[in-house]
C-alpha cells in the first residue's frame, strides 16, 4: 500500500497529464490515509487538491464546497498562508464559473494576506490571476497595472510573462506612466 504522501504526488503528475478522474481518485485515497495518520491539515490540501479537479472537470460547485471546508480549517488552525493559497484557488474557480465578483474579492484577500505574510512570489502570481480576471471584465487598465505589480514580484517568470513585463515597461517608458509599487517597503528592491 501506498503512503499518503506517494498517493498525493501520484495524483499530481496524473492532474498534470490532465488524467482527473484518476487524480481525484488518488486524491481521495491520500485524503483517506492522511486522516489516518492524523495530518488533518494534509488532509484538507488534498480535498484543495480534489477541488482543483471538479474545476477542471467544469463542476464548480463542488469545487467550491470542498474548497471552503479546507478554508474554514486553516482559518480556525490559523494557518494564514494556507488559507490564503485556498482563496486563490477559490478565486480561479469562480472565475472559470463567471462569477467575477467573487472571484476579485477572493483574490485580493489572498494577495493581501501574501503580501502581509511576506510571500512576494505568491503575491505577484495572485495579482497576475487578480488582472487576468479584470482583463477579462473588461478592466483592460486596471489589469494591466495589475499584471505589471504582479510580473515585479515573481522572481521566475515564464516566457510569455518575460514578454509581457518587457512591452508592459516600453508601454511605461512610451507614456512616462509608471505603476506605483505595492507598499513602502524596504526590502523590496530587486
Amino acid at each position: 500500500m501506498s503512503s499518503a504522501k506517494e498517493l498525493q504526488e501520484q495524483g499530481v503528475r496524473l492532474f498534470q497529464q490532465h488524467e482527473y478522474e484518476a487524480a481525484a481518485e488518488l486524491f481521495r485515497q491520500a485524503h483517506e490515509a492522511y486522516q489516518a495518520d492524523d495530518q488533518p491539515d494534509m488532509a484538507a490540501e488534498m480535498q484543495v487538491n480534489i477541488g482543483l479537479v471538479k474545476r477542471a472537470l467544469g463542476e464548480y460547485d463542488q469545487a467550491i464546497m470542498l474548497m471552503q471546508e479546507a478554508l474554514q480549517f486553516f482559518s480556525e488552525m490559523g494557518d494564514r498562508k494556507r488559507e490564503a493559497q485556498v482563496l486563490g484557488n477559490l478565486g480561479g474557480v469562480y472565475a472559470a464559473q463567471g462569477d467575477t465578483e467573487q472571484a476579485i474579492s477572493c483574490y485580493r484577500q489572498a494577495a493581501d494576506t501574501f503580501h502581509e505574510l511576506g510571500e512576494e512570489t505568491l503575491y505577484g502570481q495572485t495579482l497576475i490571476a487578480l488582472g487576468d480576471v479584470q482583463v477579462r471584465s473588461g478592466k483592460v487598465l486596471n489589469g494591466a497595472a495589475l499584471y505589471e505589480v504582479g510580473l515585479d514580484s515573481v522572481n521566475k517568470l515564464s516566457g510569455p510573462q518575460k514578454i509581457l513585463k518587457g512591452l508592459l515597461g516600453i508601454r511605461r517608458r512610451l507614456t512616462g506612466s509608471a505603476v506605483p509599487p505595492p507598499a513602502a517597503d524596504e526590502d523590496s528592491e530587486d
